[in-house]
């Protein structure tokens, strides 16, 4: 499992310039099972997404194509954990711990 914390590097203005292709990325995402929750910090200078996905490698791939990283417009500090424990919600996400 992955948080992905957005700090944007850029004026707001340029943000919501982009923002509808942020958001047609992010749903493209969350209807590939990828994304399980996201949304804008508080305050409003970056964002949050909890992601999972089976390496590093593939996510930061994948972050690499938001259309905020594309621009130039945020950067991405990525953290893995291991979820053993879930909401009900999140049962198929839970993980075990490696041996």
């Amino acid at each position: 499992m992955f948080v992905l914390e957005l700090t944007y590097t850029a004026p707001l203005e340029r943000i919501d310039a982009v923002l509808p292709q942020h958001v047609a990325w992010l749903t493209a995402h969350y209807e590939a099972g990828t994304f399980l929750a996201s949304g804008r910090k508080v305050p409003r200078e970056g964002g949050v997404i909890l992601a999972a996905g089976p390496d590093r490698a593939g996510i930061e791939a994948l972050v690499a194509t938001d259309p905020f990283v594309r621009e130039g417009l945020t950067e991405y500090r990525i953290t893995e954990f291991v979820a053993t424990t879930t909401a009900p919600a999140l049962d198929g996400h839970r993980e075990q711990l490696p041996s």
